[in-house]
């Protein structure tokens, strides 16, 4: 099996280099293609090499993680980019996703946690620490204000965390309302049965509940409306 092949980049240098060593002793799936210390090195980089995932820091001195993801998604949209932040109200947790990224997770997250969510986002399912969903949530909130008195009589109002959801996690959890537990989801979708307990966990972590149950009700509430999911 071919290895991931990841750049990392961060402008702490012992903290990138850790996480180098780290990824590539705990695991033999990844092979890391070099370390930048900024988005405009980064930029530079991936313009003349071959790369499968990004590691990228938020907050960088010369070009921040933000405006470097917006720039190479513009120049490479097929890029995949997990982006790294200290904060858990981050501000810049909204504007990354928008551009493209395909997830935003704590640096403290457990190593053999990164590993799962890199190979996830490798896959194409976004990852979200579960710390980082309430700004994301907050942020949704902002937006929505925007909206005037007519067009929300005009539009249906969904809730915060629907817009989180990818079209498989939002028919897992339709098939989930419907009663089917992990193992025929993954029988009915074709999906390994790890596969759908990663994207179940993602579910619960964006609709904020760590209950089956309490997920299920949610959205048999929406289903009342079949337009909200």
């Amino acid at each position: 099996m071919e290895k991931i092949r990841l750049l990392i980049v961060d402008d702490q240098y012992l903290f990138a280099e850790r996480l180098d060593t780290v990824l590539t002793l705990r695991t033999d799936r990844f092979k890391v293609m070099g370390v930048m210390n900024n988005g405009k090195e980064a930029l530079d980089w991936v313009r003349s090499n071959d790369f499968d995932l990004i590691l990228m820091d938020v907050r960088m001195p010369v070009m921040d993680g933000v405006e470097a993801t917006r720039l190479i998604r513009k120049e490479l949209p097929d890029s995949k980019i997990v982006m790294l932040t200290t904060f858990r109200d981050d501000e810049y947790v909204y504007q990354a996703l928008k551009y493209g990224a395909v997830g935003y997770v704590l640096k403290n997250t457990p190593v053999e946690d990164l590993i799962t969510i890199i190979e996830a986002a490798f896959h194409g399912v976004v990852q979200i620490s579960p710390d980082l969903v309430p700004s994301l949530v907050s942020h949704l909130s902002m937006d929505s204000e925007g909206i005037s008195a007519s067009e929300e009589s005009e539009e249906i109002v969904r809730p915060s965390w629907i817009s989180f959801l990818s079209a498989r996690e939002k028919e897992i959890l339709q098939l989930m309302a419907e009663g089917m537990d992990n193992r025929h989801i993954a029988e009915k979708l074709y999906l390994a049965p790890q596969t759908v307990k990663n994207h179940v966990s993602m579910i619960y972590s964006k609709i904020g509940t760590k209950d089956r149950m309490e997920a299920v009700r949610l959205v048999q509430d929406l289903r009342k409306d079949l337009r909200l999911l």
